[in-house]
């Protein structure tokens, strides 16, 4: 068979590469007791990164669960609609391009220390070739160890997928046509020929910490999980025939969760593999796991985990480092996400193929959806990813400070959009009702779905003042705090960029911990959640530096896009004096349509110029030129000939000035 090799006759060339002598076995990672150590007996404290979708396919992780959900389903479900032969190119990109080199450098970067490698049996030996092995399988496992070695990142084999399946779920490509694993002997023994071979290959690669040798079995086993031990421990001796050096990695059955049988240890360098998903962080949570640890004497270590908030996340963490245990999360990448630290975005012509798919749209040619599954192969590229820098600093930061840090460069004079509140943990960088999923009620933390994965709720936006997103289903009490930084000291204008559906809702707006405004600030209603509006803060007083400015809610119902801070004037006149009695008024209405009146204070006799501009500066109309008495005036401005919109307008009186903005409505 082409690109195949027989195991245990000779090896091929590229073994050569990680083949070293023997001399180096005291570079392996090892158990000692409770703990995991390196050569010198330091304690290596694993956080690591699951590379999950790369050689398993799941269908939530490229959005195609409606219709296919396992490995094997997606396969089938696209070789039906372009052929076996561009599927099978399709997968060789789709591969090549998952993880590379920048992938392996980013982790590294970003504070990670290990890698899981979760693989379907097939993409090593051919599910009707028993006994047959891919060198295209393992030289993509050569690939990852040889860049995680460049990069001091430790490499995990987790069998992800099993022959016939160890659960009955779309995790282990599970067929209810054919016998599973735990029915059929011919599988068992094949699962174990199968880790002798990987053992056989990587037995002197120091980098490779060790073997997960089965990825959340789900099975009626019995009381004593009987079956599942057996060929644990059959596995257990077909490795050690070959290889002495590797810690395996022991997952209990209800996707790693039960432990009845496995106990005692039948390895002097086994680790207990337990995961979490979906309920609260506390000691309670993992007892029972402590309690495995204790009576046996042997590490644990937190397999997998994630597909949560960011709160939750810094929280699991804490709790890990709190009592000692090691962690790989899920999963690296993945199409249109926000909960991992890579996010996929789809194309428009991939959407049509997932629309027909679901029976939406007519059949593409062959062609078209070649062409589609092809770039978003491309896009899988680590350069083509939008980084989510809020999901690394919720697990490699938010655990060790209470610091919020800027998300964005918000200079001001400037706009700072809703959506850049600051990093940090929820109560120090943003507060909101619903922030995790503790396996109750609500389950879903960002209603939205988009941009950041926090517990503040954030959508896709039509305002042309937005960078594309909003704040929605906004709650009494929930609040976002933004650091910025003032370049301009002045009197500014905050432009409040939202919208409503509802009448009701209130903010406070702060800074530096002080209300801006002499009571909570009232939104009205605009006609529907994506109709925006502006409302002015006026004649706020801001000092060079930074600042934290703060929106708190008192009454919930409308969103947020942005907030423009505008700047009017010194606040001072040309001789460094005080002008209490030059003032330029806020409009009313404001917003409008088509009429507002402008009132205005000269302190004396002056030529008075008031004129209006666009947001780029060019003058649209001039309400006021002639020479003017000091005291009170006021002006009417009719806007029935400009468009919707916001502008500026500028009354100059001698040597004194002031800008503030208005809106026409229409």
């Amino acid at each position: 068979m082409k690109n195949a090799f027989r195991p245990y006759l000779s090896l091929p060339v590229i073994f050569i590469f990680f083949l070293q002598a023997p001399g180096h076995a005291q570079n392996f990672l090892k158990t000692s007791g409770t703990k995991i150590v390196d050569q010198s007996g330091q304690e290596t404290h694993f956080k690591g990164m699951g590379l999950g979708g790369w050689l398993e396919m799941e269908g939530y992780m490229f959005l195609t669960s409606a219709f296919a959900n396992s490995p094997s389903e997606i396969r089938t479900t696209i070789q039906n609609l372009i052929g076996v032969d561009s599927t099978n190119k399709f997968y060789d990109t789709f591969r090549k391009d998952f993880v590379t080199e920048a992938d392996i450098k980013a982790l590294h970067d970003w504070g990670f220390n290990l890698v899981r490698v979760p693989f379907h049996y097939d993409v090593l030996t051919p599910a009707d070739s028993p006994g047959v092995y891919l060198q295209s399988g393992f030289a993509l496992f050569d690939s990852v160890i040889a860049w995680c070695k460049k990069y001091d990142i430790y490499v995990i084999l987790d069998m992800h997928c099993a022959p016939g399946s160890q659960n009955k779920d779309n995790i282990g490509d599970w067929n209810p046509s054919v016998p599973s694993l735990w029915e059929d002997t011919t599988k068992q023994t094949r699962t174990v020929e199968i880790w002798k071979t990987i053992a056989q290959r990587y037995t002197n690669e120091p980098i490779v910490a060790g073997y997960d040798l089965l990825n959340e079995p789900h099975w009626n086993l019995g009381a004593n999980n009987t079956l599942l031990r057996t060929l644990y421990e059959r596995i257990t001796t077909a490795i050690r025939s070959v290889d002495t050096n590797h810690i395996l990695f022991i997952e209990g059955n209800q996707y790693a969760t039960d432990f009845n049988g496995l106990t005692p240890p039948w390895d002097k360098n086994m680790v207990y593999s337990f995961h979490k998903y979906w309920n609260t962080n506390n000691a309670g949570s993992i007892q029972s796991y402590l309690n495995l640890r204790t009576a046996c004497n042997v590490p644990l270590w937190l397999g997998e985990s994630g597909e949560n908030s960011n709160t939750w996340y810094t929280d699991c963490i804490s709790l890990m480092d709190q009592y000692d245990i090691g962690w790989s999360w899920w999963t690296l990448k993945k199409f249109n996400t926000t909960t991992s630290p890579l996010n996929v975005p789809i194309t428009s012509d991939y959407q049509q193929l997932l629309d027909y798919w679901q029976g939406k749209a007519a059949k593409p040619t062959v062609a078209f959806a070649t062409a589609a599954l092809m770039r978003m192969a491309d896009r899988l590229k680590f350069g083509n990813c939008v980084y989510l820098k809020d999901v690394i600093d919720a697990m490699m930061r938010q655990p060790y400070s209470s610091a919020t840090l800027p998300f964005a460069a918000d200079t001001i004079p400037g706009t700072v959009y809703a959506v850049n509140y600051d990093l940090g943990k929820i109560g120090e960088a943003y507060s909101d009702a619903d922030y995790q999923n503790n396996g109750t009620a609500p389950t879903t933390w960002n209603q939205g779905g988009s941009y950041r994965n926090d517990g503040v709720d954030i959508e896709p936006c039509s305002d042309q003042f937005s960078n594309g997103y909003d704040v929605g289903w906004i709650n009494a009490g929930e609040w976002m705090q933004y650091t910025i930084n003032v370049t301009k000291a002045g009197i500014y204008n905050i432009n409040v960029r939202y919208s409503s559906g509802q009448t009701g809702g209130q903010f406070l707006a702060k800074l530096d911990g002080n209300v801006l405004t002499p009571s909570a600030i009232n939104v009205q209603l605009t006609g529907g959640w994506q109709n925006w509006q502006t409302l002015a803060i006026t004649n706020v007083p801001l000092s060079p530096g930074s600042h934290a400015f703060r929106i708190q809610v008192v009454t919930g119902g409308f969103n947020l896009s942005s907030y423009t801070f505008l700047w009017l004037s010194t606040g001072i006149d040309s001789k460094g004096e005080s002008t209490p009695t030059f003032r330029l008024g806020q409009n009313y209405p404001n917003p409008f349509n088509p009429s507002t009146i402008i009132n205005y204070r000269i302190p004396k006799n002056s030529r008075v110029v008031l004129q209006v501009y666009d947001m780029l500066g060019r003058k649209v109309e001039t309400l006021v030129d002639e020479r003017e008495s000091a005291g009170e005036h006021s002006v009417s401005f009719n806007a029935a000939r400009l468009p919707s919109g916001s502008y500026l307008y500028k009354l100059q009186a001698g040597s004194y000035s002031q800008i503030k903005s208005l809106v026409v409505i229409k």
